[in-house]
C-alpha cells in the first residue's frame, strides 16, 4: 500500500504538472472503487481549474475553487500524468481519466479497485475520511511529547499506536518498522511503557525516515509509480523491513519477524529493546 513518502511524491508530481489546468472531460470506466464513484462525479469536476493539490494523510485534495476532489490511492492505486495527445491504449484497470485543457492527463489505474474518489465542499474537518486524524508527522505538530501523551493509556504494542492514524497519520507498515528500529524500540514494547526521551527519539527517526524516504521518491516493492510512472527507491536503503533472516547492518545479529495486526514486523534483538 502506498504510504506517505509514496502519495506525497505523487503529489509533488501532479502539481509540477497540472496546477492552473481547467478539467474538460472526465471518464469513468468503472465506479467500483472501496466506495462507487458519485453519478455526478464527471459534472462535478469539469470547468474547474486545479489552484493547488495537498496531502493529508494518505489522501490527495484536489483544490478546485470551492470544491475539492477528495482521493485515496487504496492498496494498488497510481495517478500518472500523461500528454493527451499521446495517449498510451487503455489497459484493465485504468478506471478514471481526467483530461486538462493544458494537453495533459491524468489517468488512475487500480487493480485492486481500494482506493476512493469523492468530491466535497465546505470545510475539510466535516468530512468523515479526514476529521478523526491525528498530526502530520513533517510538522511541529508532532513530538515525542504528543506521542508520549497520546499513548499513556495504550497497552498494544508500539508499532500498532505508530500506525494508528488518530496518533500520528501516514505512518504504515514500512516506516513503522524502519523508525523504531532506529530509534533502537522493540516493536512489541507496550506503548505506555515508552519513556518521554524515547518518544523523543522516535519522533525525530520518523520525521528522518520519512524525509529520507520522500526525498528517494518513496518505495516501490510492487507496483507503486509516481506521477511520471517511475519508481520509487527507498526500498534500497532499509534497515529491517523485508529482510527477516538477514544480518542486521548495525550489529550483524540476524533478523527477527513477528507480527502485529497481521501485518509483517522486522527488529534485531540486539538493538531494539
Amino acid at each position: 500500500m502506498p504510504e506517505l513518502p509514496e502519495v506525497e511524491t505523487v503529489r509533488r508530481g501532479l502539481s509540477s504538472a497540472t496546477l492552473g489546468a481547467t478539467v474538460s472531460a472526465v471518464t469513468v470506466r468503472d465506479r467500483r472503487l472501496r466506495w462507487a464513484i458519485a453519478r455526478d462525479f464527471e459534472a462535478s469536476l469539469i470547468g474547474n481549474s486545479i489552484n493547488s493539490i495537498e496531502r493529508r494523510s494518505k489522501y490527495l485534495l484536489f483544490r478546485l475553487g470551492e470544491k475539492t476532489l477528495l482521493a485515496h490511492l487504496g492498496m494498488t492505486g497510481s495517478f500518472v500524468a500523461l500528454p493527451t495527445q499521446n495517449l498510451p491504449a487503455v489497459k484493465a484497470h485504468d478506471h478514471v481519466d481526467i483530461v486538462l485543457d493544458s494537453g495533459i492527463t491524468l489517468r488512475y489505474n487500480d487493480p485492486r479497485r481500494f482506493g476512493s474518489m469523492h468530491v466535497f465542499s465546505g470545510d475539510d474537518m466535516a468530512q468523515p475520511l479526514l476529521k478523526h486524524l491525528g498530526p502530520e508527522p513533517l510538522t511541529a505538530a508532532l513530538t515525542g511529547e504528543h506521542l508520549f501523551e497520546v499513548t499513556r493509556r495504550r497497552s498494544c504494542a508500539v508499532k500498532l499506536a505508530l500506525m494508528d492514524n488518530s496518533v500520528v497519520v501516514g505512518v504504515g507498515n514500512i516506516y513503522a518498522n524502519e523508525s523504531l528500529f532506529r530509534a533502537g524500540i522493540h516493536p512489541s514494547r507496550a506503548a505506555n511503557r515508552v519513556s518521554l526521551a524515547r518518544y523523543e527519539t522516535l519522533a525525530s527517526e520518523i520525521k528522518a525516515v520519512l524525509s529520507e524516504a520522500i526525498a528517494a521518491g518513496g518505495s516501490t516493492l510492487r507496483d507503486f509509480v509516481n506521477a511520471s510512472g517511475e519508481p520509487g527507491y527507498f526500498q534500497l536503503d532499509y534497515f529491517v523491513y523485508g529482510r527477516d533472516g538477514e544480518a542486521c547492518r548495525r550489529c550483524e545479529a540476524p533478523l527477527k519477524l513477528t507480527r502485529h495486526g497481521g501485518r509483517a514486523t522486522v527488529y534485531c534483538r540486539s538493538c531494539q529493546r
